[in-house]
């Protein structure tokens, strides 16, 4: 299930609190998940999580976060870190992070690159469009458009979409990481980052947050809350608070309809 879909399913199960006869895995996909969802489903609930990484080009999964030996003995909040990462490849998969030249980027968990892949599953192209299979296949690795850094034991962290990468006064800011630090407030229950227009700055990020039932918080909290956890530069600049996030059938955030909200209408240009 989508990050998204997994926040309902513990919502539900918190009230109503089922007896369960089994142990319960979930399985999440879709989009990268904050580390707070894996703490919650780990230590709340005590069920087991995995993020596993692919898209229908490939049919469809290429990585997998299951943690493996050497990591199991880690301290519990850097196991929930390595679980909310993309991490490494499956078996009859290839995949690797590169820089615009196509180069590996270092395992550093700091250069960012693009995730490419090349299985036996890959597609072979995109129903009559050429242009944009040639676009997405390059020298047989096909480019995901996941923007990722990789850690030193080779586990991958998706930053971002190309397209949701935040520009701010040059700065990239990863609306993922900013996301990742309104999901640790109690009070939130859904929040989506998307970059604004901004006079000064070009763009700026701005969340649009759904509030738990019964919950309530400011405009000047939520941002004071980030500035707390992340480069002040990072953290939202304004919020929008309401009731519902768009989502797909799947569950997904779309926040290609959150953003076109704000750029088609500059009047909502944020200071």
């Amino acid at each position: 299930m989508a990050p998204t879909v997994l926040n309902m399913v513990i919502e539900a199960f918190e009230a109503e609190n089922p007896a369960l006869e089994q142990d319960v895995r979930v399985v999440i996909a879709g989009s990268a998940p904050p580390p707070a969802f894996v703490r919650k489903v780990e230590e709340d609930l005590h069920w087991k999580f995995i993020q596993v990484y692919g898209m229908t080009e490939i049919s469809p999964l290429i990585t997998t976060s299951e943690l493996r030996s050497m990591d199991l003995d880690r301290p519990a909040e850097e196991r929930y870190r390595l679980k909310a990462k993309a991490g490494y490849e499956m078996i009859g998969s290839k995949v690797k992070v590169v820089d615009e030249l196509g180069d590996e980027v270092p395992h550093d968990g700091k250069a960012i690159g693009e995730i490419v892949t090349r299985t036996n599953g890959m597609m072979e192209g995109y129903y009559k469009n050429p242009e944009a299979t040639n676009e997405t296949i390059r020298n047989g690795w096909l480019h995901t458009g996941d923007m990722a850094v990789v850690d030193e034991g080779g586990n991958i962290e998706i930053v971002d979409r190309k397209k949701d990468v935040i520009i701010s006064g040059g700065e990239n800011i990863s609306s993922i990481e900013v996301e990742g630090a309104l999901y640790e407030h109690p009070s939130i229950l859904e929040a989506a980052v998307v970059a604004v227009p901004n006079e000064k700055w070009g763009e700026v990020p701005h969340a649009v947050v759904v509030l738990r039932e019964g919950e309530t918080l400011s405009e000047g909290e939520i941002i004071a809350f980030c500035r707390e956890k992340l480069a002040h530069f990072k953290a939202p600049k304004s919020v929008t608070l309401t009731d519902e996030l768009p989502k797909t059938a799947s569950g997904k955030i779309q926040k290609v309809v959150i953003r076109k909200s704000f750029w088609e209408d500059k009047n909502r240009m944020v200071n």
